[in-house]
């Protein structure tokens, strides 16, 4: 088990856009390994490779579900339907959290480890988690598109 380190706001990583992987290596293979690592150390349910430093296409994201562990490599999004509101947190950005709105259903296209193109549609929490991971390797965070952000004390209360 090997744990990175997370890129924490304001880090400039984080507003820049990620290069594509044009080879999938062993060194990719071990990224992706360590991201969902660090995701599961942090009690995530994604990460992006921008938030361990490394400015590469690549996502982890384990909502909980049916899915399990969902790696994607140079990951799109191809559909989007309906709409879903809702408080958003990101392991990079501590204490806050954001009302974001994001679309209810998504479909996303990638390659898997192995470089198999892959295709997963989800909606609710993994829909919204697809997104956010996505908009990451774009250099975009939660707090650029949320509606309002406010901060969550010690005790896990809100405080505007």
């Amino acid at each position: 088990m090997a744990l990175r380190i997370i890129v924490q706001e304001p880090d400039e990583v984080l507003h820049q856009v990620a290069k594509e992987i044009k080879k999938i290596t062993p060194n990719v293979k071990k990224l992706l390994t360590d991201m969902a690592d660090t995701m599961y150390d942090a009690e995530g349910v994604g990460l992006a490779a921008p938030q361990v430093g490394i400015l590469k296409r690549a996502i982890v994201v384990d909502v909980g579900d049916e899915h399990g562990l969902i790696e994607l490599i140079n990951p799109e999004i191809v559909s989007k339907e309906g709409e879903q509101f809702g408080a958003e947190g990101c392991l990079s950005i501590q204490g806050l959290r954001g009302d974001v709105r994001r679309a209810q259903k998504v479909t996303v296209k990638g390659l898997d480890r192995n470089g198999n193109e892959v295709t997963y549609t989800g909606t609710d929490l993994l829909a919204r988690a697809f997104q956010h991971e996505i908009d990451h390797l774009n250099g975009v965070l939660y707090t650029d598109v949320a509606e309002r952000v406010y901060e969550i004390t010690p005790e896990g209360e809100e405080k505007v």
